[in-house]
């Protein structure tokens, strides 16, 4: 099993934590690695922002065009190596292959997009704002910033924040889930390649007493954060507290709406594919199924003929639909959701609790399950699984619909289905969620846009990539000169 090693000023280090956790493939409970996790990990977090904050120094002033110029080796090196990090992703974190795939391509073109920063960076200027006074904004680096990325997506998340980061004239710090820490360990001797100062990229491993130390650290100007929603609000009230710009992406419990004039052949492939998608460990992940008007049961009948037809196993074996969750823990947890929901009254349309898989019968899996009318006024309603749990539900009218969703608490995405351009249109006006997807199962921005998330699915102001990032990893400075001719002639 490999020791994981901490990267910091440019070297790889051992880290200064002597316990260690076991990272775990879930598919088949071999373990994998082993990362450090304890208290003295604070330390290795003190040593990485110290080489971040000396790095800073120079990098901060190295004209914008030179700090992307490492950006366009690194998209060259991650497409070099895609599927050999793709099998990591996929052997640490359970999802499928070509999910794997898909998630490192959204890497990519974060990278591709901060390449763009020499232009996303430029501000305005009025000439004779006040006779014979010019005023112009510049955008300037924050320092040391910081990213905690979850287990779900430990190759793309990262790259919402980093390479806008560092085209800013920031220095970055990467602390990954302790769950999936191989992906960005092997992503990290890409960026060891491209030519960067020591210091301005660092990776440090740990739990909680490194979150903490990051938090805390006074250095430290800057928190991204994508996780569950609790701890969204603990990593957003603590970081603001000590006077950092926060981005905290937090849980979600996503609706989707199907109407009676929705193409249903087409809708229910999508819809299963966003529910079950990655096993449902996503946060736009479909959760919530309303079907509208569907007297007769078609929606349902669809989506539980896709559902129990999806291939559950291993991801790296051929046709493979969907994976494993990520722990027992996380297997158990959906298990006891599910007994929840039902307790509550609703029905069990498809069970996946007992799945079992050939050769892999230690793995975490949860088939594809549906419960149906599940009641409104219960917990299954309100609770984010992150599992393969399909929620179905019917409602009599789009307005019946809308005001289900916009009594969430959660806001990171909702989704119509329809023909009809005025229900998309009224839609998409009122629906209180910061993505919005009309015929889309997963209305994941690309990267020129910002990942949007609304009410408890996000805290701050910012987020994550586009022009979002740039706003976000850049302090404006408000510039006003006067330049009298009789000054001008002294000299």
């Amino acid at each position: 099993m490999e020791l994981l090693k901490n990267y910091i000023n440019g070297k790889w280090q051992p880290s200064k934590e002597e316990g260690m956790l076991d990272v775990v493939n879930p598919a088949t409970q071999d373990s994998i690695g082993r990362v450090p996790y304890g208290k003295d990990t604070a330390q290795d977090v003190a040593d990485a922002v110290s080489a971040a904050s000396q790095a800073h120094r120079d990098w901060a002033t190295t004209p914008v065009m030179q700090r992307v110029q490492p950006l366009y080796k690194l998209k060259q090196l991650l497409e070099d190596h895609l599927d050999d990090l793709a099998r990591t992703v996929t052997s640490e974190c359970g999802k499928t292959m070509a999910e794997s795939l898909g998630e490192l391509q959204r890497a990519i073109e974060n990278v591709e997009t901060a390449c763009a920063t020499p232009l996303l960076m430029q501000s305005e200027f009025s000439e004779n704002i006040a006779r014979g006074v010019d005023e112009f904004v510049i955008r300037q680096p924050l320092g040391v910033c910081a990213c905690i990325s979850p287990f779900n997506f430990p190759g793309m998340i990262p790259f919402w924040f980093l390479p806008y980061a560092i085209a800013c004239g920031n220095t970055f710090i990467i602390k990954p889930s302790e769950k999936v820490p191989l992906t960005m360990q092997k992503v990290m001797g890409l960026i060891d390649q491209i030519g960067l100062l020591p210091g301005v990229v660092n990776l440090v491993h740990g739990g909680k007493d490194s979150v903490d130390a990051l938090l805390d650290h006074p250095d430290v100007k800057a928190i991204s954060f994508v996780g569950s929603t609790n701890v969204a609000k603990y990593i957003y009230a603590r970081g603001a507290q000590q006077g950092k710009r926060v981005q905290a992406q937090g849980g979600a419990k996503n609706p989707v709406v199907i109407l009676p004039d929705a193409d249903l052949e087409t809708s229910s492939k999508i819809i299963t594919d966003s529910v079950y998608g990655c096993a449902g460990q996503r946060c736009l992940a479909a959760s919530t199924i309303i079907a509208v008007d569907d007297r007769q049961g078609k929606v349902k009948e669809a989506l539980y003929e896709a559902a129990k037809s999806r291939k559950t196993g291993y991801g790296l074996a051929e046709g493979v639909e969907m994976g494993p969750v990520i722990s027992r823990e996380s297997k158990a947890r959906i298990a006891q959701l599910i007994d929840q929901g039902v307790h509550e009254g609703a029905k069990l349309l498809l069970d996946g609790r007992d799945a079992t898989i050939d050769g892999f019968g230690n793995g975490n899996f949860i088939k594809p399950t549906i419960l149906e009318d599940v009641p409104l006024g219960g917990e299954i309603v309100r609770t984010e699984i992150f599992g393969p749990v399909m929620s179905l539900i019917n409602l009599q009218t789009v307005d019946e619909a809308l005001d289900f969703i916009n009594r969430n608490r959660y806001g990171n995405m909702a989704c119509l289905f329809t023909s009809s351009g005025a229900s998309a249109r009224k839609f998409r006006s009122e629906a209180n969620a910061g993505n919005i997807g009309i015929n889309i199962g997963v209305a994941a921005p690309m990267a020129q846009f910002p990942f949007s998330g609304w009410n408890d699915s996000f805290f701050g102001d910012l987020h994550g990539q586009g022009r979002h990032a740039i706003e976000f990893f850049t302090q404006t400075k408000v510039v006003i000169e006067r330049w009298p001719k009789e000054w001008s002639r002294k000299f």
